[in-house]
């Protein structure tokens, strides 16, 4: 039995949160799932204490039970050969993505780890038993029972049995990293029932989405743990459950993983037509330029682009002309979240929102994407970009009377002004929007003296640093520096390796930094570690912010509580506009679609699920 807290939601995608991935660092969130607006009433979605083989946010879930596979997988993809990723980072000193201690290595917890249920990626937000046979959870979800199958094993032919559920579960609460410890909060009792069954008791009825995100919960070996320190892993090859394990490593510099041949998962309709390569092997490179030129080069097979003039200008050459490396822009369906400078409110110079707003209005987008960007992206408007959870005009409706308790603790902007990103079109261009943002910080109690923005009755100079680690985002911020220096804000840019960076940002050590907080379909406990004033202070949760404030906590509350999905889209529009109006960030920009690059031996599904492409249903035609 364990008794605890309150909540926070596994960010959809917990591989992307806690270790490198083949595309960037761990800190960059991407979600997975999410919700279905065209859904019946959650009460409806399932009766009474019967085991069902899945599980829908709301409503029912898409696919039937015994389903043979995803509708996007290719069922006949053929097993075999090597796939080559690249990970742009400082290298990795740990196998266990699990705990704070350590930078882990890439695609560690997606390939050596099965999950209870599965989500699939056609859908908002649903789950089919994975690990678990049959979930079964009432019309309040006040518990859930996960029935295990009993042919389930980890790799060492040892079967998963529900003591190993409760060791996991056990584990990572307390010994995890922190994340884990405010995602399952509201989890108040763990019974071990059976062998194959377990049970998990709730403290509240109103955190609906609790029994699918204990879903995701990733299941240690307890009997492998049982004589080591779980923190203290370190290199070791570590014991796993899921569709690969490690064959060979060099130690932060390259990760290998090699299917299991009798993988116990494998012809499941969640597992069918997935994970198709022999190995999977990371190679680890210190900068993104070099890593372009080694996938030319062919050292390694499929690259997801991030950069707007690499796309557009670097693509080139015979590899390309003769279709070996083929380029693809595939779209998709997912929110783009929120991508930005980040101010950390902790510090004394980002406290007022005066001058978080003054300093929005020195960043040029409109020339960033003409200059910069070759006009392929479009700026960011929400938190939940992309998707129909975007606050938009004023508030009215549902929204404003979510809104109108707080009014008295809000800024007056939330109820009277439409919130929008400065731009700088027109003939004055940025100009007239530094003149806002002097007037801004004049009000905020600065003024320039000598060439410096200072404090009217303090004497400090408005000045602060930018943390990076990645040196192409420098062309970036520059300009911004630039823009600001014309206010007399002083800005210094400093770029640290991968590793560095990932220690700062988990211990808050920056004045501002550029971060993306991933959005899925369906919002609910990962909000809190990402807003709430329980994280302010806790090492490595994801308020990168520092947000303290009383009114996005009870925000944040009533989207984890919300009852059916309208009322969800309603809350976090409300959510969303209380945080725009607060300037917590300098809004970047999204791309609705994913940049791909490949030797023509990879072959896709014809069809791509809305949340984008995985790499993990491909599979190699030579």
């Amino acid at each position: 039995m364990i008794k605890k807290r309150s909540n926070t939601s596994l960010a959809r995608s917990f591989n992307h949160l806690l270790c490198a991935a083949s595309i960037g660092l761990a800190m960059l969130a991407t979600p997975l799932m999410a919700q279905n607006s065209d859904a019946l009433p959650a009460a409806n979605a399932m009766p009474f204490n019967t085991p069902q083989h899945g599980i829908a946010m709301h409503g029912k879930p898409k696919y039937p039970p015994n389903f043979p596979h995803f509708d996007y997988v290719n069922p006949s993809a053929p097993k075999g050969d090597t796939l080559r990723l690249a990970v742009v980072a400082n290298g990795f000193d740990t196998f266990n993505p699990f705990h704070l201690r350590g930078v882990a290595a890439a695609g560690i917890s997606g390939y050596l780890y099965d999950t209870l249920m599965e989500p699939s990626a056609d859908e908002p937000f649903s789950a089919y038993g994975l690990i678990a046979e049959s979930i079964e959870t009432p019309a309040d979800r006040s518990y859930v029972v996960f029935n295990l199958r009993p042919e389930a094993r980890f790799q060492d032919g040892e079967p998963i049995t529900a003591e190993d559920v409760a060791f996991s579960f056990n584990t990572l609460v307390t010994e995890g990293h922190p994340f884990f410890r405010n995602y399952y909060a509201d989890v108040s009792n763990v019974t071990v029932e059976s062998p194959q069954r377990i049970r998990f008791d709730f403290d509240t009825t109103k955190n609906r989405e609790l029994p699918m995100i204990l879903g995701q919960l990733p299941i240690l070996p307890a009997h492998y743990w049982a004589d080591r320190e779980f923190g203290d892993s370190g290199l070791t090859p570590p014991l796993g459950s899921g569709p690969y394990r490690i064959a060979e490593f060099d130690a932060g510099r390259s990760v290998t993983y090699e299917r299991v041949k009798d993988y116990w998962a494998k012809d499941l309709g969640v597992r069918k037509g997935r994970f198709n390569f022999n190995q999977i092997r990371y190679d680890y490179y210190n900068d993104d330029t070099v890593a372009l030129e080694a996938f030319k080069a062919g050292n390694f097979d499929f690259r997801l682009e991030s950069s707007a003039k690499n796309w557009a200008t670097s693509y080139t050459g015979q590899h390309f002309e003769s279709g070996e490396i083929i380029t693809e822009t595939i779209g998709h369906q997912r929110p783009a979240g929120m991508q930005g400078f980040v101010f950390n409110t902790r510090k004394a110079i980002f406290s007022d929102p005066r001058v978080r707003k003054a300093l929005t209005y020195a960043f040029d987008f409109e020339w960033a994407n003409r200059n910069l960007f070759y006009d392929q992206y479009t700026r960011s408007n929400s938190y939940f970009a992309n998707s129909e959870l975007a606050s938009s005009g004023l508030p009215e409706g549902r929204e404003l009377e979510i809104l109108e308790p707080y009014r008295d603790s809000l800024p007056p902007r939330v109820f009277n002004q439409i919130y929008q990103p400065p731009v700088t079109d027109g003939q004055q261009g940025l100009r007239a929007n530094l003149k806002i943002a002097l007037e801004e910080l004049r009000a905020a109690g600065y003024s320039i003296k000598n060439g410096k923005m200072v404090h009217s009755e303090t004497g400090e100079t408005l000045a602060f640093e930018v943390l990076l680690f990645q040196k192409t985002f420098e062309r970036v911020v520059l300009p911004f520096k630039n823009n600001l220096a014309r206010l007399g804000v002083d800005v210094t840019v400093r770029l640290v390796d991968s590793n560095q960076y990932v220690q700062r940002v988990r211990s808050f050590d920056y004045d501002m930094t550029t971060q993306v907080f991933g959005q899925s379909d369906s919002p609910g406990n990962e909000q809190r570690d990402y807003w709430h004033s329980s994280n302010v202070d806790v090492n490595g949760s994801r308020n990168y912010v520092g947000v303290n404030n009383p009114v996005v906590d009870e925000l944040v509350a009533q989207v984890i509580q919300a009852p059916d999905r309208e009322e969800l889209v309603y809350r976090t529009r409300a959510l969303d506009r209380v945080l725009l109006n607060e300037y917590y960030v300098v809004p970047h920009w999204y791309l609705a679609s994913d940049r791909v690059a490949y030797w023509s031996y990879l072959k896709h599904p014809g069809h791509t699920a809305k949340n984008g492409i995985d790499i993990n249903d491909w599979w190699v035609e030579r």
